[in-house]
């Protein structure tokens, strides 16, 4: 498996976002070594919260929220998923598949050593970091989900994800800055538009943010869709804190947050909270409010 490692000067000025580097190396299930980046920000001794991001973002997604929860006393573990900011990239588009994003990020943990943590997910980080919290449910202390899911295949897909997913694929080139820009509703600068830019110096370095829209399960005989109902197995028995904080604004997520708090024994007497004028990238758009959700669900752990 052929890695890419995006040069270290693109990450060099980035507005907002001066948090210093840490990398643990996994290994690959072929025997290839990955190094992942991660934001390791907060008081080390104090319980960890877990941020994890979708597609096409990286951790810069949080670049508004990390001070705020680091600031109320937490330690902030931010990671980017192998094939996006400033983690390794294989090269080879068919190296990517649902189940080693779930793999890596398992070895993740294991080489972080994480415990007591609070997983807060958005987007793709919802399907692989759900995974990782029914894989190790003891690791966890609670959850907070937000525009996000666990598809089977089993039910329809919105029109908007479908459409989504067609242009992936079909684009000639995956501007990540003008995607993020296209989407977000709060004021949006070039310069950020570029950070966004930053991990993809050309667009051999693009081949997980394309895939991983078809990698969504919409079938029921997709390879991960069994996969994601022994999650959700374990979900419909889960009884620590999970708590839903979805935006009013995403036309590809609406209702998941319905779906949480039917089936998750966690959800019950928790204060979900819809957060206004919110788009896909609730973190861009309300960063700071959905922060502040996060710093009083943390307290009530």
């Amino acid at each position: 498996m052929k890695i890419l490692r995006t040069p270290d000067e693109r990450f060099t000025n980035l507005p907002d976002y001066s948090f210093e580097p840490n990398y643990v190396e996994i290994l690959d299930g072929d025997g290839t070594p990955l190094r992942i980046h991660y934001v390791d920000e907060g008081p080390k001794e104090a319980n960890p919260v877990l941020l994890m991001h979708g597609e096409p973002t990286w951790s810069y997604l949080y670049r508004k929220m990390i001070p705020i929860i680091a600031g109320a006393g937490n330690r902030v573990i931010a990671p980017d998923l192998v094939g996006f900011g400033r983690s390794d990239k294989p090269a080879g588009r068919n190296d990517y598949t649902y189940k080693r994003h779930v793999d890596w990020m398992n070895a993740f943990l294991k080489k972080t050593a994480l415990t007591k943590i609070t997983l807060v997910c958005q987007d793709w980080g919802g399907l692989i970091g759900l995974r990782l919290v029914t894989t190790n449910p003891d690791l966890f202390a609670g959850a907070v989900a937000a525009n996000t899911g666990l598809p089977t295949g089993d039910h329809q897909i919105s029109d908007a994800f479908l459409e989504w997913r067609k242009y992936s694929q079909e684009v000639a080139v995956f501007d990540v800055g003008l995607l993020i820009k296209a989407v977000v509703k709060c004021p949006f600068t070039d310069d950020e538009a570029a950070a966004y830019d930053a991990p993809f110096p050309d667009e051999s370095y693009k081949e997980c943010a394309r895939i991983f829209p078809s990698l969504v399960p919409i079938a029921p005989d997709d390879p991960e869709s069994e996969a994601n109902r022994r999650a959700w197995e374990v979900l419909t028995s889960f009884e620590k804190p999970f708590l839903t904080a979805f935006s009013d604004d995403d036309p590809i997520t609406r209702g998941g947050d319905a779906v949480f708090q039917e089936l998750v024994p966690g959800t019950k007497g928790q204060p979900h909270t819809t957060i206004k004028g919110g788009g896909h990238f609730l973190q861009e758009d309300c960063g700071e409010e959905f922060a502040n959700v996060i710093v009083d669900f943390v307290k009530r752990l």
